[in-house]
């Protein structure tokens, strides 16, 4: 058991002053306003703002490794199929150890930035060539590379199997993402179990990957272990026009066709919609994970948030790509690009948007987190309030503050389970990130 005294708390719902907050086994057992009254001398003073953990729904870990190696694309027509020739070259040269080593230092900066739990869209299965390792060897290089960081992990393994729809088999480097069948993906998947800081999950990487028997075969294994189903969808105009010529559907009301849209599926981008795609996902409840730091870094386009919003799709966020790990900045980014697109101000209240980062966040990982509130997961992150970034007088616009000025900088302190992970902006554990990093990326490049 565990006891803290949050000086100030957003819950979730409202802000509070001197919140005793006391854990047990990993759970918010105990959460009362204390008043002017004493606090228990064994409660950690938590000064700052206390927020929930923030969970970070979309993650390709390895792709740490190109922040800033493909900014600048030979030629003159660099797009997102430029850049994902580079991600493949990447990912031809990783196995276990470098494997574990580069997500445990992108896992330990989410860390640093308040990032509690994050969901892992997994493909780099298998060795170079495709050739099942004798185990599940790079599913437990991130299993374990998320225990050392000290994060929850929903690792959202992802079925590949084709590269378009067109058929034929993976070549190069993607490869090591291919099952050769979704049977096979399911008992790789079934091969390693659940522990109490690890969630399995299943991805359909996009209606491009798989056939539409395989499609139900993963959201068939996705129902059967009421485990989270996430797709990456509608992020590039191609793959709509490829979608409607081969089946004569657009990829929304395809997926709505093969009975995947619902409350525990979540659409990855799903940037160009029509209205009725925006009305599919809405009438479903489908969550939308919106990653606009990643979508404007590859030239993706702007998700229509605000339609999605409006017609009943929460809203989650994500780093994708990880050129930027800082979930505030995602979190306003949504509002900043539909003020672009559609010329007015105030979209998205920073109450919405914060609840992105946190509640709305947990549900598409699976977690009973992302509010301070009795038996949800004692997972929180403090501010400094005092930084350039968020000083200013009173409480009456603080959470907007939070959105539009704060920074992985102005972290101080991130608890997991009741567990202290970061202390005074210091991963307790790993010690210095930056330095890790540039030996891992640096180890990398070594040939």
């Amino acid at each position: 058991m565990a006891s803290f005294l949050l000086e100030l708390a957003w819950t979730g719902e409202r802000l509070q002053r001197r919140l005793l907050l006391e854990e047990v086994a990993g759970t918010i057992a105990h959460l009362e306003p204390l008043g002017a009254g004493p606090a228990p001398a064994e409660a950690a003073v938590v000064s700052g703002l206390t927020l929930p953990g923030l969970n970070n729904v979309h993650s390709h870990a390895f792709h740490r490794a190109l922040r800033g190696r493909t900014e600048e694309p030979a030629g003159a027509d660099g797009d997102f199929w430029s850049w994902r020739a580079e991600m493949y070259r990447l990912a031809g040269r990783l196995e276990p150890t470098s494997y574990f080593q580069l997500a445990r230092a992108a896992f330990a900066e989410m860390a640093l930035a308040g990032i509690t739990a994050v969901g892992e869209f997994h493909y780099l299965h298998h060795q170079v060539g495709g050739q099942p390792y004798p185990g599940p060897a790079m599913e437990e290089a991130l299993v374990a590379a998320a225990a050392e960081a000290g994060v929850r992990l929903t690792l959202l393994d992802s079925c590949y199997l084709r590269p378009g729809f067109q058929g034929g088999p993976l070549e190069g480097p993607a490869m090591r993402f291919s099952d050769r069948d979704a049977m096979a993906w399911a008992r790789r998947v079934d091969s390693f179990p659940e522990h109490p800081g690890l969630r399995r999950a299943a991805a359909i990487h996009s209606v491009r990957a798989l056939d539409q028997a395989a499609i139900g075969i993963v959201a068939g294994w996705a129902r059967e272990h009421s485990a989270p189903l996430h797709v990456h969808l509608s992020e590039q105009l191609a793959e709509n026009l490829d979608c409607t010529a081969a089946t004569g559907m657009t990829p929304t009301a395809l997926l709505h066709s093969l009975q995947v849209l619902g409350p525990t599926t979540t659409a990855i981008h799903a940037i160009h919609l029509s209205p009725d795609d925006v009305r599919l996902l809405g009438e479903t409840s489908t969550a939308v994970c919106v990653c606009p730091t990643t979508e404007r870094d590859l030239g993706d386009g702007v998700c229509p948030a605000a339609a999605l919003a409006a017609a009943g799709s929460p809203l989650c966020l994500g780093s994708d790509s990880n050129s930027m790990v800082d979930l505030f900045e995602e979190a306003r980014a949504v509002e900043l690009d539909q003020r672009l697109v559609t010329h007015r101000r105030g979209v998205h209240s920073a109450t919405s948007l914060l609840r992105a980062a946190t509640s709305a966040g947990a549900a598409a990982l699976g977690w009973n987190a992302g509010e301070l509130a009795v038996g949800r997961l004692a997972d929180f992150v403090s501010l400094e309030l005092e930084t350039p970034r968020l000083a200013g007088p009173g409480e009456r616009d603080l959470i907007s503050r939070v959105i539009y000025g704060a920074a992985p900088s102005d972290i101080r302190e991130v608890v997991v389970g009741g567990r202290p992970i970061v202390s005074g902006g210091r991963h307790l554990r790993l010690g210095a990130v930056g330095s890790l990093l540039t030996q891992v990326l640096s180890d990398l490049e070594t040939p």
